[in-house]
């Protein structure tokens, strides 16, 4: 019967009417079912749209625990990640640049040029060490013919003061010109060996004009631009520029957390961790402990521990806030696997007083009873459910038995 039909039968035909007028004892009664017959149809209404609307939800998937067990966490800190290889490049002489060739996020090898300054001075004083040089080595030679000349003269005379044609003096006199001549092609040798180095002195100056990439890695900062002064010191009032550019060698990121010295004690080298991006909650990386700094902050009452990433990817990047979960020793991987399966804790809900959780049964939520387990971070064992059950994330309060339920739309990104 619907709502037309209902609103004829309550209807008061005319007569009816005018009976009761004089009395007028049951026309309030009349009205007052009229009124409960409306509301009642329009709470079964109601009731039915409401229970045909289905609610918003997120699922997961319960999932069995492995053959050694599940990791648990026996402490949790946090920390930042740090590059242990790093460096801010600056030039090694102070002057003018002329050439920057590197942007923030680049990739650069060892050994690249990075930018280069004004080399005017640096190729002139090169010019000049070099010029010396061959001035030297011209000096040499001439001394060097002289020398040859002199050793002649001093054989002719030699034979000479032997055959009684000349004087001893005479002969005396042409050694000692061999002597000095001899002294004299040595120091220029040594002068030469001085403007050689001044030629290399040169060119290592000239090779500071030019800045190189001390490793492989990934420019983080770029601090000057062409035409700015760069020196290896801090100088010129705040207009010189003390380094070109940051380079981190991303291989070498690894964590660096602080642990309450209370808890110290239950971090040791090597001992397995987990470590979570404030930026990926989602993804959980695989890491360990490398070594516990031998030295507490006194104002913090912290030690520092160094983690290292098991996982490398580029979505790790220096600075970043991070979570690590230092866990106990791994189990034998011939233990048998624990009782139940392991679901979110946020999947868990409360039902007069028991632990339940929503099963997904076609488009309905069914409740199932089940029994909690030891909890591992931000997943519980509990029995009561198989592996593979799919469930309601995070079941909202007026989720009942039965209920109508649809996946809740993914946010647009």
């Amino acid at each position: 019967m619907d709502k037309s039909d209902l609103l004829k039968e309550l209807r008061i035909d005319k007569e009816h009417r005018d009976d009761h007028r004089g009395g007028g004892s049951r026309a309030p009664l009349i009205i007052a079912g009229v009124i409960v017959a409306l509301l009642l149809i329009g709470g079964g209404g109601w009731y039915f749209l409401a229970g045909s609307k289905a609610i918003e939800i997120e699922t997961a998937t319960a999932t069995a625990p492995s053959a050694g067990g599940v990791d648990t966490a026996v402490l949790q800190a946090t920390g930042y990640v740090t590059a242990r290889r790093q460096a801010t490049v600056s030039a090694q002489i102070t002057g003018t640049l002329t050439k920057v060739l590197i942007e923030e996020g680049d990739k650069v090898e060892a050994g690249q040029v990075l930018a280069t300054l004004d080399d005017t001075a640096a190729k002139a004083t090169l010019a000049q060490a070099e010029a010396g040089l061959h001035a030297a080595q011209a000096t040499l030679v001439q001394l060097e013919s002289q020398l040859a000349q002199s050793r002649r003269d001093y054989t002719r005379a030699q034979d000479l003061a032997q055959r009684k044609l000349v004087s001893a003096q005479a002969a005396e006199q042409a050694r000692t010109q061999v002597d000095t001549q001899t002294a004299q092609v040595t120091s220029q040798r040594r002068q030469i060996d001085v403007a050689q180095a001044g030629v290399q002195s040169a060119q290592v100056y000239l090779d500071y004009c030019t800045v190189h990439a001390p490793f492989t890695g990934v420019i983080t900062a770029k601090a000057a631009q062409v035409g700015e002064i760069v020196s290896p010191l801090s100088a010129g009032g705040g207009f010189t520029r003390t380094g070109v550019g940051t380079i981190v060698d991303m291989d070498s990121l690894e964590i660096e957390v602080d642990v309450t010295e209370s808890y110290i004690n239950r971090v040791q080298p090597k001992q397995p961790a987990q470590a979570i991006l404030d930026a990926y909650p989602d993804w959980k990386i695989p890491a360990h402990v490398i070594a516990i700094i031998p030295s507490a902050d006194r104002g913090k009452a912290t030690v520092k521990v160094r983690v290292a990433i098991e996982q490398k990817d580029q979505r790790v990047l220096p600075d970043m806030g991070v979570r690590v979960s230092f866990m106990e020793e791994a189990k034998k991987a011939d233990a048998p696997p624990p009782k139940g399966v392991l679901v979110p804790v946020s999947a868990i809900a409360q039902r007069d007083g028991k632990p339940i959780v929503f099963a997904i049964e076609g488009d309905r939520a069914k409740v199932k009873a089940v029994t909690l387990g030891q909890t591992y971070n931000d997943l519980r064992l509990v029995e009561g459910i198989g592996t593979g059950t799919k469930i309601v994330k995070q079941p909202p309060a007026e989720l009942a038995d039965g209920a109508k339920v649809e996946m809740k739309a993914a946010a647009a990104k």
